[in-house]
């Protein structure tokens, strides 16, 4: 029996000269690295569709919305990755260790609603994280030197939840108006002098908000190590497409290893805190308590999102390190290494120019 392909595996093979299209950052289109040609991406014109949450989280996925993939795994991190490209050799994104092809193994996923494509090219990136290694100043050499070969950083997707609601809450709690009394204290000097102190007038409140809570963002993977810093962990959530397999070409995606029911748990954490503010807001006055809150979501959706980073992993003495830029704005972050002889001989020299001084001044 013939073996079906699946959708998100397909690769388009150029017309002109057989090689492989990919996905060609900051555009709708898929491009011939060898002979240029191009073609354009077809987008879905009705936009992403946000999935009912409840027959989800009780089947894990329905037919419709859900597909096999193949996947390699990280014995080293835990990272799963699914690559859109015939590599020779694959490391991993994270840790930079081997994969091994002959490992790859099929696994169901939520098929992604939509996909926040590559805005910067890989070029780009490597000329912002050359520039962000050259700043370092007590970074080994070793790093300098791979910061200078651009195979060493990788285009990633990151899968992330998003959760959508209508939340009402009821409230009870107190309204703090603040006032001002003018008393006599003793000051340092053991003068009597005027103070003006601040006191608060508490009042009962309570009543009821509502509203809509749109595109709740959830990490929808964590591995032992590569944790993406917050730092560049923020997107332009407007700028996401329809998913369409083509965005991918080129690049690895990774599928999530947080479940749904898990991100949805977070979810709702983030929006008691959300209800919470609106009550406060509700409540008025200069400060306020809530004392209890009851919070109701319906209409609760959510879609499978996939935003962009450029990783470069790097060992140094035996520890990994990774550097992030967010593939959508260029912010960078990253752990670094310190080289001890850089440090021991700039200890050295100034005290060397110490000691130089204290000689000339005898």
């Amino acid at each position: 029996m013939e073996k079906s392909i699946q959708k998100t595996e397909l690769k388009k093979p150029c017309v002109n000269c057989g090689a492989e299209l990919k996905y060609k950052p900051g555009t709708t289109n898929i491009s011939c690295e060898y002979c240029g040609h191009q073609e354009s991406i077809q987008v879905n014109e009705n936009g992403f569709e946000e999935l009912e949450l409840y027959p989800y989280l009780q089947e894990m996925g329905s037919q419709k919305h859900s597909e096999e993939i193949s996947m390699l795994h990280c014995k080293n991190c835990g990272a799963n990755q699914h690559v859109e490209e015939n590599y020779k050799s694959l490391h991993c994104v994270y840790c930079s260790m081997p994969l091994i092809l002959e490992d790859a193994y099929k696994e169901d996923w939520i098929l992604p609603g939509a996909v926040l494509p590559f805005q910067i090219e890989k070029e780009k990136s490597f000329l912002i994280f050359k520039k962000w290694v050259d700043r370092l100043w007590w970074a080994p050499n070793k790093l300098k030197k791979a910061a200078l070969d651009p195979q060493f950083i990788k285009g990633l997707y990151l899968p992330y939840w998003t959760f959508d609601a209508q939340l009402s809450a009821s409230y009870s709690g107190q309204r703090g108006e603040y006032y001002y009394e003018t008393r006599r204290v003793r000051n340092a000097q053991g003068k009597m002098v005027a103070q003006r102190v601040r006191k608060t007038r508490w009042y009962p409140a309570s009543g009821r908000v509502s509203g809509f809570v749109d595109d709740t963002l959830i990490e929808a993977s964590k591995q032992k190590s590569g944790r993406i810093p917050s730092k560049i962990a923020r997107w332009n959530l407007k700028k996401l497409q329809p998913f369409n397999s083509s965005f991918l070409s080129g690049f690895v995606t990774e599928k999530y290893t947080i479940p749904l029911k898990q991100g949805h748990l977070h979810s709702k954490e983030i929006a008691k805190d959300i209800a919470r503010r609106w009550c406060r807001q509700d409540i008025g006055g200069d400060t306020q308590r809530v004392t209890q809150m009851d919070m109701q979501l319906t209409e609760e959706t959510f879609k499978h999102i996939l935003l962009p980073v450029y990783i470069s992993a790097y060992r140094y003495q035996g520890k990994e390190y990774n550097f992030f830029i967010n593939g959508e704005n260029g912010q960078i972050s990253g752990s670094r290494p310190y080289s001890f002889w850089k440090i021991f001989f700039a200890v050295l020299l100034v005290l060397m120019v110490i000691g130089l001084i204290i000689f000339l001044n005898k």
